[in-house]
């Protein structure tokens, strides 16, 4: 099976999503489909994440569905159980990540540090997530701590603090394999059923990709 962090590197923006309805899971699907964005995270930050994540991984299969905020090994067996296709953390812990190695689960780390970086790398990791990316100090902090390791080949999705005004300077650093955004289906969009306004988010952040790259 094709290793969906390639997926998300082609498309170069993975939606991270805290829904609260697992009855908007669909319509929420059908919106990120039309907007020509076919991936989202959804974040076990809400109760609903786990059907949210079932119902969309049956009803609607072109969709690329994972699990964010895979706090612990339970989460994780659930988030699998599912449907879903790959999980993230905020944070390094090495008992979910050989957890998710054991289990065959396609898990990205989160990592602010260089020597949280060594520990992933140590454990395999190919990927990891750069979070909180904004308040860490953006872009050039990125360098500075992917710098010693470019050699190394590993990428990073950059999370929190990303957005539509800064998103070309997270995708020019090197390693960066996509960015992680809140914006594009946000909760209180999702909860006002504003489906046409997240399928407009959706065009308009895989057009800024396609932008950027060619640039």
């Amino acid at each position: 099976m094709p290793n969906p962090f390639d997926r998300i590197a082609e498309i170069g923006v993975l939606p991270v999503i805290a829904i609260e309805n697992p009855e908007h899971a669909v319509p929420l699907a059908d919106a990120l489909l039309a907007g020509g964005l076919p991936v989202a995270e959804i974040t076990f930050r809400t109760a609903a994440a786990a059907e949210v994540i079932a119902r969309m991984a049956k009803e609607r299969p072109a969709l690329l569905v994972g699990a964010g905020t895979v706090l612990d090994r339970i989460s994780l067996d659930i988030a699998k159980k599912s449907g879903a296709q790959f999980g993230l953390a905020p944070g390094f812990d090495s008992e979910v990540v050989d957890h998710a190695a054991d289990t065959g689960f396609p898990f990205v780390p989160g990592i602010m540090t260089p020597s949280e970086l060594s520990a992933a790398m140590r454990r395999g990791a190919k990927v990891v997530k750069f979070f909180p990316a904004g308040t860490i100090g953006g872009p050039d902090a990125l360098k500075s701590i992917g710098a010693p390791f470019a050699h190394l080949g590993i990428k990073y999705v950059p999370t929190g603090g990303v957005s539509p005004a800064n998103m070309a300077d997270w995708l020019k650093v090197p390693g960066v394999a996509a960015v992680g955004g809140t914006w594009i289906a946000k909760t209180e969009d999702i909860r006002a059923q504003a489906w046409d306004k997240i399928a407009a988010n959706c065009r308009e952040a895989v057009a800024a990709v396609a932008a950027i790259r060619k640039a």
